[in-house]
């Protein structure tokens, strides 16, 4: 029991040497810090905390000599460009997200088995809290790099051209089109309620799109509203039609729209280099320029 005791608080190293089931190379970064915004608290929201990364990644061992290329070896610069992609990509409540997908990242890499990822919180107590989990490549692993993700076509359907019927074709386009295709929509034409301060009315506002996205959404099954990014990139390699919900990337972004989320244009805009669209349209009613724009 105390041997177990022991390892439950070691470092990863010690852990992976303990349970490893085979002679693997380790390779490991051990107390890199980094100060993220990040927490599941209103009060981790709008400052900045230390987080401590330990991570051991177990590699097979190369075929004949190194030959002292860096280009043979699972570098280092590989587990801290994992860490600092991961923190990049949004804000995060959980370090069991955050942990998770650091992991996936490193095992992505063609030599990483195994990866031991330990996150803390050095500024929450008296003391580090934090998460540990141990992931593994297997022949399911279905983990694409980003470079894979497919590149959408972002479609932006003012009011008016809600209410009229054309916005069945636009779905049809969208279905038949090689490319995902994600709409977005702007604020509601009904009044919102007014806030005193600027954050809850920025709240407000992204809650009233959201609405305009769930009409959207409503007029065929075949859309889907989403909100965060894990749901975006599952839709757009299943070939869904979504309509977006920009509530969570808005005020998740780790550089978030520094316009009015109601200036619809300046939105899509953002969103659309988030998501690295191929193409931006604003939908217009025409069906001369409907055919031209998707086909």
């Amino acid at each position: 029991m105390s041997d177990e005791i022991h390892l439950a608080f070691a470092h990863p190293g010690a852990r992976s040497e303990s349970t490893q089931p085979e002679m693997l190379d380790r390779i490991s970064v051990r107390d890199f810090v980094k100060t993220v915004e990040i927490g599941a608290f209103q009060a981790e929201r709008g400052t900045t905390q230390r987080i401590c990364f330990n991570i051991v990644v177990e590699v097979r061992p190369l075929k004949g000599p190194v030959d002292d290329d860096v280009d043979r070896i699972l570098s280092y610069d590989k587990v801290t460009e994992a860490i600092e992609g991961e923190l990049s990509e949004e804000r995060l409540n959980l370090l069991e997200t955050l942990a998770e997908r650091v992991a996936e990242r490193i095992l992505i890499e063609p030599q990483a088995e195994r990866v031991f990822v330990r996150i803390e919180k050095l500024d929450r107590g008296p003391g580090n809290l934090g998460v540990e989990i141990v992931r593994a490549t297997s022949k399911d692993n279905h983990v694409r790099a980003l470079a894979d993700t497919p590149h959408p076509i972002v479609v932006y359907l003012d009011n008016e051209l809600m209410t009229t019927d054309i916005v069945k074709r636009w779905l049809d386009a969208a279905a038949a089109h090689e490319n995902p295709v994600i709409f977005c929509v702007g604020m509601p034409e009904t009044p919102l309620a007014k806030a005193k301060q600027a954050m809850p009315q920025r709240r407000i506002d992204l809650l009233g799109i959201e609405q305009n996205a769930w009409i959207l959404g409503s007029h065929d099954d075949r859309c889907v509203v989403v909100g965060t990014r894990t749901e975006l990139d599952w839709g757009m390699r299943n070939d869904q039609i979504m309509v977006w919900a920009p509530s969570k990337m808005v005020l998740d972004a780790v550089e978030g729209p520094s316009v009015s989320v109601r200036d619809s244009n300046a939105l899509v805009d953002w969103f659309a280099n988030e998501i690295e669209a191929a193409q931006v349209i604003l939908a217009a009613k025409e069906d001369a320029y409907l055919n031209m724009v998707v086909q």
